[in-house]
């Protein structure tokens, strides 16, 4: 079976459309039938996603790619300033 790949805008949306239809009293088997996704799948996506706009899960996915490249950035910025302090104590 082939992976697919949702976005935050995507998950949101389906999560909306199995609340409106659980709502009308449809199992759970059958909201993740029509919107072709696992039960575990909507379980995970409703445990991350419940009661998030699409706005504010767009920003996080956002910061959350920014992050490590920030990490790494001042990894680099702190080793740099290692070496400086070695090259002016005169220990190289």
């Amino acid at each position: 079976m082939k992976k697919k790949g949702h976005t935050p805008e995507q998950i949101v949306k389906k999560l909306r459309t199995a609340s409106e239809e659980l709502a009308r009293g449809t199992s759970i088997e059958q909201v993740c039938r029509k919107l072709e996704i696992s039960v575990a799948t909507y379980h995970r996506w409703n445990k991350e996603y419940s009661g998030a706009k699409t706005e504010a899960v767009r920003r996080l996915k956002e910061l959350e790619k920014e992050n490590p490249r920030l990490k790494k950035l001042v990894a680099e910025q702190a080793l740099d300033m290692d070496i400086l302090k070695e090259i002016a104590k005169g220990k190289w």
